[in-house]
């Protein structure tokens, strides 16, 4: 497999726009399903996890053309295919999200069970429990989920947890279900936000965006639209983490900097600053990285909740931060048991981390990371960005494997750092 040679201790420069968002990318391309119409989605990342979904969309005998980089034209009139493929479903967490639509238009589906990063148990349940509410009849098997409906019907619906796919799988379903929704307890980060703008407009009647509590009213057809997606929040958090370690100047074009309120309390704890100019980032270069303690002196904690609070595909970032800024902090991953393990591998290159138990994670620092030539792996997308940052900043040269799991998430990321002056070279396996 392809990997990455980098040549850390060289600081970067420049401007990049982070591309469009994966995670509300993934959502639309099968909210796609529910009409007929031509739909174009703007904005495309071009990476593994969009490949996957649109080779699965093609399955289904969606007619699907690129004519520009970064752009989608759609158009599901003519479904060929009952059921997704297996083989593909199984290599992304959001291909449950083909039930609405398919349940809308045959009335049936078969979903594997789905993949995705090895961070921990990922729940369906919050999912089903919403499409039995709706009217689905749901039957569990040990590879698959067997789902029938005799029509889409609205409910009032609290979810059992602000599940961020399970709240995009209940809006999808309730936006052509036959009569009113309600969706309470509901997950409200921007690409949940992304996906209700473009459902309306294709024609759905959804209220109370951005909010915990939405309304739905179910439509009888949905037409085409043109969409632009917004920019990668996941993306944005990682690349400013990236400036702070490796004391450069970056500007984040586009950044949207009012998605980032929370980011920069988080990451402020480690003393990392930036300004704003319009929708732009500006991380300035050598900034003082010093834990700023809570009051009384005591340690400061960054954790992870449910939005508009930390988000946690950006823990691993804020632990390669913490492991270069001078002082003490806890570190809480209150929501997947997994994405932690990566620390050992931090650990291998110099930080000083105590990991407490798989959700808490005691970091030290600043610590002088070095180099591994022996090989890093990549054991998700999140974790293998955070990789990609401590190799940046860490004195020596490094090789990281496994980078199929960062193209699944990270858009050419080596080229467009290494425009920026980053010593990354990705090496071809023959």
């Amino acid at each position: 497999m392809d990997y990455f040679v980098i040549e850390g201790g060289h600081r970067l420069s420049g401007a990049i726009r982070p591309a469009g968002n994966k995670n509300a990318a993934l959502p639309l391309l099968a909210a796609s399903l529910l009409t007929d119409e031509p739909v174009t989605i703007r904005n495309l990342p071009d990476i593994g996890d969009v490949r996957t979904k649109l080779a699965l969309l093609a399955h289904l005998g969606v007619h699907i053309d690129r004519p520009e980089a970064h752009v989608v034209h759609l158009r599901a009139n003519q479904l060929a295919a009952v059921e997704p493929d297996t083989t593909l479903a199984r290599r992304i967490r959001t291909s449950p999200l083909l039930a609405g639509p398919l349940l809308a238009r045959r009335g049936y589906v078969t979903l594997p069970r789905p993949g995705g990063d090895a961070i921990g148990r990922r729940r369906l349940d919050t999912h089903l429990l919403a499409l039995a509410a709706l009217g689905v009849q749901v039957e569990v098997t040990p590879s698959s989920y067997i789902l029938t409906t005799d029509g889409l019907r609205g409910a009032d619906i609290f979810l059992d947890e602000m599940s961020v796919t399970g709240t995009e799988q209940a809006i999808i379903a309730a936006s052509i279900a036959e009569g009113h929704t309600t969706i309470a307890n509901a997950a409200s980060e921007p690409h949940v936000q992304d996906l209700c703008h473009f459902l309306n407009s294709m024609g759905a009647r959804i209220s109370g965006i951005g909010t915990n509590l939405l309304e739905i009213e179910g439509v009888s057809r949905l037409h085409g639209t043109d969409y632009t997606i917004g920019p990668d929040f996941m993306e944005v958090g990682s690349l400013i983490g990236l400036a702070a370690v490796t004391r450069s100047e970056l500007r984040i074009v586009g950044a949207r900097p009012r998605e980032h309120r929370m980011t920069k309390i988080m990451f402020g704890r480690l003393g990392v600053t930036w300004r704003e100019e319009g929708e732009d980032i500006i991380v300035p270069a050598d900034q003082e990285l010093v834990v700023r303690h809570d009051l009384h002196g005591a340690i400061p904690k960054i954790d992870s909740a449910p939005w508009p609070g930390f988000n946690p595909d950006l823990i691993s970032t804020a632990i390669v931060i913490a492991t270069q800024a001078r002082g003490t902090v806890l570190i809480h991953e209150k929501m997947f048991e997994s994405r932690l393990f990566f620390v050992d591998r931090l650990i291998g290159m110099g930080a000083r981390i105590v990991l407490c138990d798989p959700h808490r994670a005691v970091v030290v620092g600043p610590s002088q990371l070095y180099g591994e030539p022996d090989g890093l792996p990549s054991p998700d997308i999140r974790a293998g960005m955070a990789m990609v940052t401590a190799a940046l900043c860490a004195k020596g040269r490094s090789v990281i494997y496994n980078i199929g799991q960062i193209d699944r998430g990270y858009e050419r990321i080596d080229e467009r750092l290494a425009a920026l002056g980053a010593r990354i070279e990705r090496v071809r396996s023959s």
